[in-house]
């Protein structure tokens, strides 16, 4: 599989996983939210994540959490401007992604802020000029899998054959990328968006199924109901559970790990990347 992207105009490898930082500059995230409003904490928590190893920075004006309501475009772009403008002071090499599914505010984010990445939690399915766009723009593009939209995507969701339907719908988008010319994208198969406990945890064995797509995957568990589920925990005390899943995610083929907590995954990438590496033939 070829996990090598075109990232700031130069190939990036994703062949030794990496590691997102999560920045959410929104008032209702389900674990952060609220946080990182203010102009200083923003910048404190960023140099937090690349004193710890961050790869890149993935910033979100907008909470997904289950039963959210999506705000309106002026407000999303209200929110990350602001972000935007001091984090590209402040941090002018850094890697940043921007979470939106709006090919307007995708535009936008890229034309003025110089953007690296676009992370889109539908996949292209909530705005049909997202992957014209992302054509456009040339950046790479994270193509999620959601069923539904995330007011109701939890309300018992249901697959006659899951990870079948999820590795339809990436070829289906992948084909519409190839079409318009967009070749370098990630996918995300999206736990915890709209699949049941019970299909977070099948979709987590059947990650290396999704190779046959020959895309690097990015995998988002962090401190996620799935992991408080099982073990009885709430988000702010799901860190160890968090690890665990991350590093199983690893072992089963993840290129990118999306996560709150920066230096604990990239502990899990290094060890991980060391255990693989020692099993290599001599």
């Amino acid at each position: 599989m070829n996990k090598i992207i075109k990232l700031k105009g130069e190939l990036y490898d994703l062949s030794r996983p990496k590691v997102m930082g999560i920045l959410n500059v929104t008032p209702d995230s389900f674990f952060d939210g609220g946080n990182y409003l203010h102009e200083q904490s923003l910048i404190d928590q960023i140099c937090k994540m690349i004193d710890e190893g961050a790869d890149m920075i993935d910033v979100g004006a907008f909470s997904s959490r289950p039963g959210a309501k999506l705000p309106s475009l002026e407000e999303e772009q209200a929110r990350i401007e602001p972000a935007l403008n001091r984090i590209r002071k402040e941090f002018p090499d850094v890697v940043i992604s921007v979470d939106t599914y709006r090919s307007q505010l995708a535009k936008m984010v890229v034309e003025k802020y110089g953007i690296d990445m676009i992370n889109d939690i539908s996949g292209g399915m909530m705005d049909e000029k997202m992957i014209p766009t992302i054509a456009e723009l040339q950046v790479p593009y994270i193509m999620m899998h959601m069923k539904g939209t995330p007011d109701q995507m939890q309300t018992n969701p249901h697959y006659e054959n899951m990870v079948k339907e999820i590795s339809l719908f990436f070829s289906s988008q992948l084909d519409k990328c190839r079409q318009v010319g967009v070749s370098d994208v990630i996918i995300d198969p999206g736990f915890g968006f709209g699949k049941s406990l019970n299909h977070n945890y099948e979709l987590l064995e059947a990650l290396p199924q999704l190779d046959l797509l020959k895309c690097p995957m990015l995998v988002g568990v962090s401190r996620k109901s799935m992991i408080q589920k099982v073990i009885g925990t709430s988000p702010e005390e799901s860190l160890n559970g968090t690890t665990v899943i991350n590093t199983i995610a690893l072992l089963h083929g993840a290129s990118i790990l999306r996560v709150h907590d920066v230096k604990e995954a990239v502990e899990a990438v290094a060890l991980v990347n060391q255990y693989t590496n020692s099993n290599l033939p001599a």
